[in-house]
């Protein structure tokens, strides 16, 4: 079987990474993009010059020759693109947060059972080699029965502009652009517990727009694991990097980003020794995750993490937010 045609629809921050991605893998081959006619496009053309770029995200969606989409643009764009690409039988690897509401994720997920195409929500964290590790120790029952966890999605003394601050093009603001990681990294390293309630703060506290930029969410799990995640830009300082994330167990402590684990006193702690990072969002965790988006295509199955994973970080950030207006704990 010949490679998969990925096109991908952005060339900003993480368009760029995706095309990288592409490029890095065994079975997948870069058609081209489309991005706004402006700089980015000139630096795609001057970076792919034998690639296609196209006029519109409709012609990069509607050409037979793609395989599959990979979406890269505000989250207003990612239901009705992922919807129509899926409705020609493509694949799509979205951007998260999986769409604006649940419901329009529910859509997705029908529409992508309907038609047996691979539908991945790009919660990256899970293809981190220390995230995979920390999940390990977990899995291995070292750490005892799980008690709480705290987790973070912060920016310290920094703030995205643009679409991210319109609540119409966004859907929120911190807790959609920086919590949804913390969320998501939280369940992933508890072995994807159901959550059971929400009861949330989510304010704006430190700049003039109208979507969110501080919260505090208390996550009930099917698990009995209790889970603290914070949400912001422009805080004065954040307790860990963006999906820093601590586990309290009855026998043991465990944490990402410093990457360690303690146990019993009788018992040497777990210091890992990995390579350097070159950035805290590095490449690899992105090319494991294209890799797992190009294998479930060529194999027929549903990427992980895909619709369902999607969907539950959409239940809880939706319930946060109901949360926060009611000043009540949303049931699930």
């Amino acid at each position: 079987m010949g490679k998969t045609k990925v096109a991908v629809l952005g060339f900003g921050f993480i368009g760029k990474i995706h095309c990288k991605a592409v490029e890095n893998s065994s079975t997948g081959e870069l058609l081209g993009i489309w991005t706004q006619p402006d700089k980015t496009a000139k630096e795609f053309s001057k970076l792919y010059p034998d690639k296609r770029l196209f006029s519109t995200p409709e012609e990069l969606v509607d050409d037979p020759d793609v395989d599959a989409v990979v979406i890269g643009l505000p989250n207003v764009h990612h239901h009705p693109l992922a919807m129509r690409a899926m409705e020609q039988g493509k694949h799509v690897l979205v951007e998260k947060p999986m769409a604006m509401t649940v419901a329009e994720a529910e859509e997705m997920a029908a529409l992508a059972q309907r038609k047996g195409v691979s539908l991945m929500v790009a919660h990256m964290w899970r293809f981190d080699r220390e995230a995979r590790a920390l999940r390990e120790v977990v899995d291995s029952g070292r750490l005892g029965e799980l008690v709480k966890t705290k987790s973070y999605g912060i920016h310290e003394n920094w703030g995205p502009a643009g679409w991210f601050v319109k609540k119409e093009l966004a859907g929120g603001g911190a807790l959609i652009d920086m919590g949804v990681h913390a969320i998501d990294t939280t369940r992933y390293l508890l072995g994807d517990p159901d959550p059971v309630s929400v009861y949330a703060v989510v304010e704006t506290r430190y700049g003039d727009y109208n979507v969110d930029d501080a919260g505090v969410l208390v996550i009930r799990w099917s698990n009995g694991v209790t889970s603290i995640v914070e949400s912001g830009w422009w805080n004065s300082h954040m307790d860990g990097p963006e999906a820093s994330t601590q586990i309290f167990g009855k026998k043991g402590y465990g944490r990402l980003f410093p990457t360690m684990a303690k146990f019993s006193p009788m018992e040497d702690p777990w210091l890992p020794k990995f390579p350097l990072r070159a950035d805290h969002c590095e490449q690899p965790m992105y090319d494991l995750q294209m890799a797992e988006f190009l294998d479930a295509v060529a194999h027929g199955r549903m990427a992980v993490p895909g619709p369902a994973e999607g969907l539950v970080v959409m239940k809880i950030a939706e319930a946060a937010y109901r949360s926060a207006e009611t000043g009540t704990v949303v049931k699930l």
